[in-house]
C-alpha cells in the first residue's frame, strides 16, 4: 500500500510539473512568434530570455531551444559576436547524449513515459543542429571572419554526412532495449513489443500518418541550403585542389537532389570548370549570389488517435482501444513568388527555389518516428496499467484518478525552433559594372537599393519570415576580408 501510495504522490508532483512546463513553453513561443512575424526582433528576442546567474553557467541543455531563437534574433539584428556566442551555447546543449550520466537518462526516459515527451529538455533535430553550425558560419563571414567560418562550414557538412548513421543506431538502440527488457521478463517492455508489432495498430497509425514509406522525402538525409552554403564558400575560397572537390561535391550533390534546378547546375557545373581548369579565375567576372530564406517554417500541431495496445490483466494478453497523442509536422505559410533582381542590362532576373524546409524534417522524421511512436505507446501502457493497478487498489475512486492522470498528460511535445524559413531560393548573376543592384519583390516593386562592393565572390543574404515583416539584407564578403553591411528593405 505504502508503494502504492508513492506512485499516485509522484504522479501527482509529475503531472503539475508537466502542466506547467508545457503552458509556459507555449505561451513562450506564442510571444515569440507574435513578434517575429512582425519582424520585431528585439520583442522576439525578449520573449525568448531567461534569468543567468552569475555564479553559475549556462544550463545548455535545460535552455537550448531559447538559445537557438537568441542566436537567430541575434544574427538578423547584426549582433554576430552575441549571435555566435548564443550558438556555441545551444551546441554544447546538443551534445548532452556524450556527457549526461545514466541516472539523468534514466529519469528523463521515466518521464517521458510517466507524462509525456514535454517533459524532457527540449532534443533538437539534426537538421537544426545542421542549421546552427551553418548560421555560425554566415554570422563569422559577416563579422569578417574567414577563418572561423570555414571551421563551421566543414562542421555542417560533417554533421550532414554522419547523420545517417546516427539515425540507423539510434533506431538499432531503441529496437535492442526493447528486445531485451522484453526478454528478461519486463512486463511492460513485452506489451509495447506486441503493440508496435500488430497490424492493426499499424493500419490505425498509418490511416492517420500515412505510410511512412508514401512520405515526400530526399533519399537520404541532407539540408541542402547547408550544402550549398558549403559549396559556394568553398568555391570563393579554394586554396588547392582539394577545397574545389569540396565545392564540386557539395553543389553537384545539391543538384541532383533538385534535377530540375538551372541554378543549382549552373553552380555546380561552375564548380567542376573551375576544379578542372576550364575556368580561369582571373577571366571570372565578379560574381554576386543571393540566397533567400523565405517564408515561415513547419511547426508541430498534436495529432490524437485511439489504437489497440496490448494489455496484459492478470495472465490474459487482449487488445485494448487506448488514446495516443502524436505530434505532426504542418506547414506555416511562404511569401508569394520570389525575389527579382534588376541586372546591368535592365533585365529582371527572379530567383529559384532551390528547398523546402518541411521536406529535410519529413526526411529526418521518417526515421525519428519509430521512436516517438515507441515512448508514445510505452507511455499509454504505463497509464493504462496504473489505472488497473489503482482500480485494485482504491476502487472506482482510484481508477477514476488515474483516468483523469492519464488524460491530463496525454500531450504531444510541440516545441520547435520557429525561426527557420519555409524555403531556400537562390540566383547567382555577375556583379554589374556600376555596383548597383536593385532586388524586387513579389510583385515586381522595388524592395530596395543596393551597393555591391568591387570583389571577386559576394553573397547577399536575405531573410524575410512574412509581408508585415522587412527583409533583413546582409550583403558579406564571401571570402570574409571585410565586415558585413546589415539593411532592413523596404526602409
Amino acid at each position: 500500500m505504502k508503494s502504492t501510495w508513492s506512485v499516485f504522490l509522484a504522479t501527482i508532483l509529475a503531472t503539475l510539473l508537466s502542466g506547467c512546463s508545457s503552458f509556459q513553453h507555449r505561451d513562450q513561443l506564442a510571444s515569440f512568434n507574435s513578434a517575429y512575424v512582425s519582424g520585431d526582433y528585439t520583442s522576439a528576442l525578449k520573449a525568448m530570455s531567461f534569468s543567468e546567474s552569475d555564479k553559475k553557467p549556462v544550463d545548455s541543455r535545460e535552455h537550448l531551444l531559447e538559445l537557438l531563437h537568441q542566436g537567430e534574433m541575434y544574427r538578423l539584428t547584426g549582433r554576430y559576436g552575441e549571435s555566435v556566442k548564443a550558438y556555441d551555447l545551444a551546441e554544447e546543449g546538443m551534445k548532452y547524449l556524450d556527457s549526461e550520466g545514466l541516472l539523468t537518462s534514466a529519469t528523463e526516459g521515466l518521464l517521458a513515459v510517466m507524462v509525456n515527451d514535454s517533459a524532457r529538455d527540449y532534443e533538437a533535430l539534426m537538421s537544426e543542429a545542421v542549421l546552427v553550425n551553418t548560421y555560425k558560419g554566415l554570422a563569422f563571414l559577416a563579422a569578417g571572419n574567414t577563418e572561423y567560418a570555414r571551421v563551421e562550414f566543414n562542421r555542417a557538412d560533417d554533421r550532414t554526412r554522419r547523420a545517417v548513421d546516427y539515425f540507423r543506431k539510434e533506431i538499432a538502440e531503441q529496437q535492442a532495449v526493447l528486445k531485451r527488457e522484453a526478454q528478461s521478463g519486463n512486463q511492460k517492455a513485452s506489451m509495447v513489443r506486441s503493440s508496435l508489432g500488430d497490424s492493426r495498430f499499424q493500419s490505425a497509425v498509418d490511416n492517420q500518418y500515412g505510410a511512412t514509406s508514401s512520405w515526400s522525402v530526399f533519399p537520404e538525409f541532407i539540408v541542402p541550403s547547408s550544402t550549398y552554403l558549403h559549396g559556394i564558400y568553398f568555391l570563393a575560397n579554394a586554396a588547392d585542389g582539394a577545397d574545389y572537390e569540396r565545392a564540386v561535391t557539395s553543389l553537384s550533390r545539391v543538384a541532383q537532389m533538385s534535377p530540375g534546378s538551372r541554378v543549382l547546375q549552373s553552380d555546380a557545373d561552375l564548380a567542376t570548370d573551375l576544379a578542372s581548369g576550364r575556368q580561369s579565375l582571373k577571366e571570372l567576372p565578379p560574381q554576386v549570389w543571393i540566397l533567400y530564406e523565405n517564408g515561415l517554417g513547419p511547426v508541430l500541431r498534436e495529432s490524437r488517435l485511439d489504437v489497440p495496445l496490448f494489455i496484459v490483466r492478470g495472465t490474459q494478453q487482449a487488445p485494448a482501444y487506448v488514446g495516443l497523442a502524436l505530434p505532426e509536422y504542418t506547414d506555416r505559410s511562404a511569401l508569394p513568388g520570389g525575389l527579382g533582381v534588376v541586372g546591368a542590362t535592365g533585365l529582371v532576373v527572379q530567383t529559384e527555389r532551390i528547398a523546402d524546409m518541411g521536406k529535410v524534417i519529413r526526411t529526418e522524421m521518417k526515421e525519428r518516428f519509430p521512436g516517438i511512436l515507441s515512448r508514445a505507446v510505452a507511455s499509454a501502457i504505463s497509464k493504462a496499467v496504473l489505472q488497473s493497478e489503482a482500480a485494485d487498489q482504491f476502487g472506482p475512486w482510484g481508477q477514476l484518478f488515474a483516468a483523469a492522470y492519464s488524460v491530463a498528460t496525454t500531450q504531444a511535445d510541440l516545441r520547435s525552433w520557429q525561426a527557420l524559413p519555409d524555403h531556400w531560393e537562390a540566383l547567382r548573376v555577375d556583379r554589374p559594372e556600376s555596383g548597383s543592384m536593385t532586388l524586387l519583390d513579389n510583385r515586381g516593386e522595388v524592395l530596395g537599393e543596393l551597393e555591391i562592393p568591387h570583389q571577386a565572390f559576394t553573397l547577399v543574404y536575405v531573410k524575410r519570415p512574412t509581408l508585415n515583416a522587412p527583409a533583413t539584407v546582409i550583403t558579406m564578403d564571401l571570402q570574409g576580408k571585410t565586415e558585413a553591411t546589415l539593411r532592413r528593405m523596404p526602409e
